[in-house]
């Protein structure tokens, strides 16, 4: 009964533009495909999965050509002339190229980087005296670090990763967030829906209990008042459908534009039926939750950075130290026929260090921020786990007692519309009086918005907690399952 009556409810009369009949699944599926909310959380993941595969990269040898294929000075230098021993001012006119190959590789397991190149220079003189000449560096292997012990790439390889899979679970839990929104904005309209189709139900009822209720006075059947309690009725209903209509344009604009739709498109809703019983185990739930919330990962994201933080400055905090070490050859040749022929071998190593001797206590400072901060990190993760499992329990629960409101509310719905019919039958009889069919009216109008107002808890408890768990209870399947994370597409 109440299906029938609801489906009946929610349709409005077909105006110029053909109306789209949307149900509430259909409803979320066009807000997750074609919502500019959507849009903003794929493109989003979109920008975490190419910083992932930046890092990928990086991790990979990387093949550089650099160029400058020419460069012109001309300008008056100091020079000494061992003629006169003195200095004298000389122009100086020249034209250089250069080129060059190289191939680097970082080398995780201890920071460093090994490095492959070969260059080749050339360099003309002018004015007085005339000179060309040519350089090159046919082959250098080479292997450059920081000496310290701090290790950048160890730590994006427990960090990066992680940070990816936070990208893919945020992603999935975006798009609960926007199915969550769909249900509100679905049950917005299907609440102004209510009101309008009841305010014109109640326009015509007004109408004819005061048409009734005239006839009655003229026989001396109910008084001066009632009557014109009846006609305050119906100039309220008037009021109140004018009001409904203006309430209802605004929720069908609000959905049409959420969608992505044209803002004048008329949309008919189809309400969802009572949900079958489901029940929740809240442990399961935590369980889920822990292992998919991408707020977990954040947290455990943020403690991993706070302890690179701490290794970075405690290191730091000492010297600084770095080590570049090639092993090569090089030729110069006035022509470039020569520049390769019998290469000498070229030989590099060099290790710089940097001791503060005096520092007012800076470095010490930066690693006791580091450690305190590490401290503070640590508490909130702590904090949000407690939140986060406070907000899943509260969730389940709600969820669970909400299906045993529908129950209710559906029942009190099919008492309200009965008793509502018998007090109008009987005052058009003459044995019930105005305050009674008022009151009978407003119960049955309560019980309408109360079961619309249960279904919404419901279906917002329901993708509430798919968002906290990113799992499906129903199917029993981990909503990760659904994702096809290369084409970021949700199933």
């Amino acid at each position: 009964m109440i299906a029938i009556m609801l489906s009946t409810l929610f349709l409005l009369p077909l105006q110029a533009q053909q109306p789209i009949k949307l149900d509430l699944k259909r409803t979320i599926e066009l807000a997750n495909d074609s919502s500019l909310s959507a849009f903003r959380y794929q493109n989003m993941y979109l920008s975490g999965y190419w910083e992932y595969r930046t890092y990928k990269a990086n991790r990979l040898p990387s093949l550089t050509l650099n160029l400058m294929p020419a460069q012109y000075y001309r300008y008056i230098t100091q020079r000494y002339d061992s003629n006169t021993d003195t200095d004298v001012y000389r122009e100086q006119q020249m034209f250089s190229a250069s080129g060059g190959l190289s191939i680097k590789q970082n080398f995780d397991l201890t920071g460093g980087t090994f490095y492959i190149d070969s260059d080749l220079d050339y360099m003309r003189n002018f004015g007085e005296t005339k000179s060309t000449q040519f350089s090159s560096v046919p082959f250098r292997i080479g292997y450059s670090q920081s000496l310290l012990g701090y290790n950048p790439f160890r730590w994006d390889r427990k960090i990066e990763p992680l940070k990816f899979e936070k990208v893919k679970k945020e992603f999935i839990y975006n798009t609960e967030v926007v199915s969550e929104e769909a249900v509100t904005y679905f049950f917005n309209l299907a609440m102004a829906q209510a009101d309008y189709q009841l305010a014109k139900e109640n326009v015509a009822s007004t109408d004819t209990l005061y048409s009734i209720g005239l006839q009655r006075h003229k026989i001396a059947a109910i008084s001066r008042a009632d009557l014109l309690t009846l006609q305050l009725d119906k100039v309220n209903a008037q009021n109140t459908l004018e009001n409904a209509q203006i309430a209802l344009k605004r929720a069908m604009f609000a959905l049409a534009s959420f969608l992505n739709m044209d803002k004048n498109t008329q949309i008919e809703l189809d309400m969802p039926s009572r949900p079958q019983g489901m029940e929740i185990p809240m442990d399961e739930a935590l369980a889920k939750a822990k292992m998919n919330n991408p707020e977990f990962l954040q947290q455990q994201q943020n403690i991993l950075e706070a302890e690179r933080d701490v290794n970075r400055t405690r290191v730091e905090s000492r010297f600084n130290a770095s080590l570049n070490a090639s092993v090569g050859f090089n030729q110069v040749a006035e022509k470039f026929k020569d520049v390769y022929r019998k290469p000498l071998q070229q030989d590099l190593v060099s290790i710089s260090v940097s001791i503060p001797l005096i520092d007012w206590g800076v470095r010490k400072g930066k690693y006791n921020m580091a450690k305190n901060n590490l401290n503070v990190v640590k508490i909130a993760a702590r904090q949000e786990e407690l939140k986060l499992e406070e907000e899943v329990t509260m969730t389940v629960s709600d969820f669970n007692i909400q299906q045993r409101l529908i129950r209710s509310a559906e029942e009190a719905l099919d008492l309200a519309v009965m008793a509502y019919e018998q007090t109008r039958q009987r005052f058009i009889i003459g044995k019930a009086d105005v305050n009674s069919l008022t009151l009978s009216l407003n119960r049955q109008q309560e019980a309408q918005k109360n079961y619309i107002s249960a279904l919404q808890n419901y279906w917002l408890n329901y993708y509430k907690i798919r968002k906290l768990t990113l799992h499906d209870f129903e199917s029993g399947l981990s909503l990760s399952d659904r994702f096809d994370f290369d084409n970021s597409m949700y199933k």
